[in-house]
This record gives C-alpha cells, sequence and structure tokens, in this order.
C-alpha cells in the first residue's frame, strides 16, 4: 500500500512536501495541528445522482463541499468537452467560498476510489499548491459521519492562469494520434476548439527528445467501443493506450496500489521516464487520477487533455478506433 508519508515527487508548495496521497493517519495527525487542512467532499456520479445530496447523508466530520459542476469546470461548450476547465476566476471565488484561500492544505476525497476528487487535488498541484487525495476516500474514515453542511468562513483566493505547460489541446492530440497511428488521424489541419493555441506551443516545448503517450482512463469496454453511455460516438482517439482508472485501485481493500504495482501499470503499457502522458477520459475528470499516479511513482509531470473523448466524439470527421488498440 501506499505510505501515506505525503513524500515523493510533488510540486513546490512552500509547506511540507506533500504527495499526491495521504492515509487517514496522516490526516488526523494533520488534523490536530496547528493549521489543518481543508478536508474536501467532491462525490459527483455519471449516473445523475446527486453529489451534495449524497454529502449531506453523510460525511466525514469537518469536510465541506465542492461541486465538480459549478467549481471545477466551466458549462460544456459547443464542440467541446462536457467539462471544461473553469474560468480561473469563477475556480478562486468558489474555493475560497468554500473556505479554501491562497496556499490552503487540501486533502479530497469521495466514494469512488479519489477518480472524482481527483480533479480539485490535479488543478491545485498544477498550479503548486499542496493538495492530496485521502486514501480510501469515504471508507477510509472510521468513525461516525456527519450529517448536514458545514460552512467555513469564506477567504481570500487570487485567480491565476491555468499553466499551458500541463495542458494539451485538441490540435495536438490530433497530431499525438496521427504519429501514434500511422497517420491515421494526422490529415485534420487547423483544429478548431479550446487549447488550439495553448497546442502549438506544446508541440514547440515538447521537442523530440520526449514521446507523448495518449493515455485513455475509461473503462475497457467504452475504450473498446462496445458501449457507450454518454458520448455520440463509441471508441477511442486511434493511438491511445487504455488504463482504467478503476485499476488504479485495490478491489479488495479500497486503497490505491502500492507504488511498485502502479509502475508495472504504467510498464505494462510501454510508459516509462522518457515518456509523456496526455491523459484523457470521458470529460477529462477522472484522466486527472492517471496524472496523480504517474507523479506519485515519479513519472515525468503528465499533462491533461480537458475535452477528452466528449471534444473528439463530437467531430464526426475525427477517426474513432475501436477494439484493443
Amino acid at each position: 500500500m501506499p505510505d501515506g508519508s505525503g513524500k515523493g515527487v510533488a510540486a513546490a508548495t512552500g509547506q511540507a512536501v506533500l504527495g499526491p496521497l495521504v492515509d487517514r493517519a496522516w490526516l488526523e495527525r494533520h488534523a490536530a495541528g496547528a493549521a489543518p487542512p481543508v478536508v474536501v467532499d467532491v462525490r459527483w456520479y455519471l449516473d445523475g445522482r446527486s453529489g451534495r445530496a449524497a454529502y449531506e447523508a453523510g460525511h466525514v466530520p469537518g469536510a465541506v463541499f465542492v461541486d465538480l459542476e459549478t467549481v471545477l469546470a466551466a458549462p460544456a461548450e459547443r464542440g467541446g468537452g462536457r467539462h471544461p476547465l473553469p474560468d480561473p476566476r469563477r475556480f478562486a471565488e468558489g474555493l475560497a467560498a468554500a473556505g479554501i484561500g491562497d496556499g490552503s492544505v487540501v486533502v479530497a476525497y469521495d466514494d469512488l476510489g479519489g477518480t472524482i476528487a481527483a480533479r480539485l487535488v490535479w488543478l491545485l498541484r498544477a498550479l503548486g499548491e499542496p493538495a492530496a487525495l485521502l486514501d480510501g476516500g469515504l471508507g477510509a474514515f472510521a468513525g461516525e459521519l456527519e450529517e448536514g453542511a458545514v460552512v467555513r468562513s469564506p477567504l481570500s483566493r487570487s485567480p491565476r492562469p491555468w499553466p499551458e505547460d500541463r495542458l494539451a489541446g485538441l490540435e495536438e492530440v490530433v497530431g499525438v494520434a496521427g504519429s501514434a497511428s500511422g497517420g491515421a488521424a494526422a490529415g485534420r489541419q487547423g483544429v478548431d476548439g479550446p487549447g488550439a493555441e495553448a497546442a502549438s506551443g506544446e508541440r514547440r516545448r515538447v521537442g523530440p527528445a520526449v514521446r507523448c503517450v495518449l493515455l485513455d482512463g475509461r473503462a475497457p469496454e467504452r475504450f473498446r467501443g462496445e458501449v457507450e453511455p454518454v458520448d455520440p460516438a463509441a471508441g477511442h482517439v486511434p493511438g491511445a493506450r487504455n488504463l482504467p482508472v478503476a485499476s488504479l485501485v485495490d478491489p479488495v481493500s479500497g486503497r490505491w496500489r502500492c507504488r511498485e504495482e502502479l509502475r508495472a501499470l504504467f510498464a505494462g503499457l510501454g510508459i516509462g521516464e522518457a515518456e509523456e502522458v496526455v491523459a484523457y477520459c470521458g470529460s477529462g475528470v477522472t484522466a486527472c487520477a492517471l496524472l496523480l499516479a504517474a507523479e506519485q511513482v515519479g513519472l515525468r509531470p503528465g499533462r491533461l487533455w480537458p475535452g477528452s473523448w466528449s471534444e473528439w466524439s463530437r467531430h464526426p470527421d475525427l477517426p474513432v478506433a475501436t477494439g484493443g488498440g
């Protein structure tokens, strides 16, 4: 199991170095300190159930709720993804209202192995702020749950732009897919859409020494194109590899797999220190868990494609691959 120490690869925070995962013992130890972390419940469900209702029915005592749809994502864009990155001001105001200020230490959880809470954690870490997943999520808490809503005093928080070097856009993904699949997706030029301008800069930044790997975090049956419950087309981006985010979690304990097991998952897909992961999923939410896992095992910082499959599948002129890839 992860050691929960908070040690390892992490963005510089000005605080003690905090890795992407912490365990219950770490949280309990630091909750009693002078500057306890803000515990955040980030439950959300693809089937339409209310994450807020689940939070109010029972949550870790003292935890605040942060809504994916209104704080961690912008409204869906025509031709774009279902969960675009929020405007930096919208993000800052939403966290400030929840009592999360500049430099607040955040520990986030959900009840789906951290795959939803990873969005908040990755966004904060991409900004260089201290944030981690609670390993084991809601199930890691052994005491009685608290009902209702926790209201913290609002704090000041400054809007900051999303770092372009941690993001990929549709235009770049088209190029990477074409390279990986022998040109199957390379014919489209000048793709419009969120991130296109940033993508040009990304191609210049990456250079020939780094090989980009498209990593799809959806369930295998969605990757293969056997089912598609949400988006217009079934399948995956040509050349992508599949690492389902559910595989990051041990099904028995509900905790993340140890570093050695996580490293083996990446290695099994040919991803090591020489590769740079461009992660996607259905709408750019659970893909953040792939990037946290890459950080946990010491791989080079990966990048998020916020539009993900929900963006690609809305462009009928882009090719769709099916099968195992």
